[in-house]
């Protein structure tokens, strides 16, 4: 029961970091809410960075859905746990350029822990 639960959470993080990717392309200024001060959404050279960090997002979530669909339980908890280390490390950045501590804890914090947490979950028997 607790694995189908991890599942169906990991699929929704597989979604919603497909989303994140996809969205910055078509609402680059949602890169505000990534949580670094003076962010210029207008800037070019910006924006190529945005396309890089995009295409890794959708990318990612991808990985998740394939593991997902044909992995077995204990690979696709390995994966989560070695990918909490992509929202721990942006919470880091955030914190590290003074960000705002909603983003550091509220959104990049908060990833990190459900993944940790789905990844226990998909690893314990």
């Amino acid at each position: 029961m607790l694995i189908n639960v991890a599942s169906v959470l990991a699929g929704l993080i597989g979604a919603g970091i497909i989303l994140v990717g996809v969205r910055a392309f078509w609402a680059p200024q949602a890169a505000v809410g990534f949580g670094i001060p003076g962010t210029r959404t207008e800037d070019p050279n910006f924006q190529a960075w945005l396309s890089v960090k995009a295409v890794r997002d959708i990318a990612s979530g991808v990985f998740i859905l394939i593991l997902l669909a044909g992995a077995p339980t204990d690979v696709l908890g390995w994966f989560m746990l070695a990918a909490t280390g992509i929202p721990a490390g942006d919470a880091l950045i955030v914190l590290r350029n003074n960000g705002p501590k909603t983003a550091v804890y509220g959104i990049h914090g908060a990833t990190a822990a459900v993944m940790l947490v789905i990844s226990v979950l998909l690893l314990v028997p």
